[in-house]
């Protein structure tokens, strides 16, 4: 088993930025893709990043150049760079790992109850 914890959500302004931190225990030497997924109210949740242990890393269109995704060598920790914040970014943000190396929701193996981000002025 794998446990994932995600921390550092809040309430920022537009333009702003915030980090998230996902921290991971259990089984991690199983896991070959981590990524960063969100859902807001009505919206299906979608892939926002995701990083694989080779280091591919895959982003949503809308975030690219905006967003980073990082990972310490030991697979303990990921991690959310967002800048430059829009409205539109708002959303429960979940991290999720994969034994396989997919991004596909179905696909993700475990999930991290979430940390909500908000962009409001």
């Amino acid at each position: 088993q794998v446990q994932l914890v995600e921390s550092g959500g809040g309430l920022v302004q537009p333009g702003g930025s915030l980090r998230l931190s996902c921290a991971a225990s259990g089984i991690t030497f199983r896991i070959n893709a981590m990524g960063w997924y969100r859902q807001a109210p009505g919206i299906q949740r979608e892939l926002v990043a995701g990083v694989t242990r080779g280091g591919t890393t895959k982003y949503a269109e809308s975030v690219k150049g905006r967003f980073t995704i990082s990972r310490d060598a030991a697979w303990n920790t990921v991690y959310l760079q967002m800048n430059s914040l829009k409205p539109e970014d708002t959303a429960l943000y979940y991290c999720a790992a994969n034994v396989g190396s997919s991004f596909s929701i179905d696909g993700m193996d475990y999930w991290g109850q979430g940390t909500q981000v908000t962009v409001s002025s």
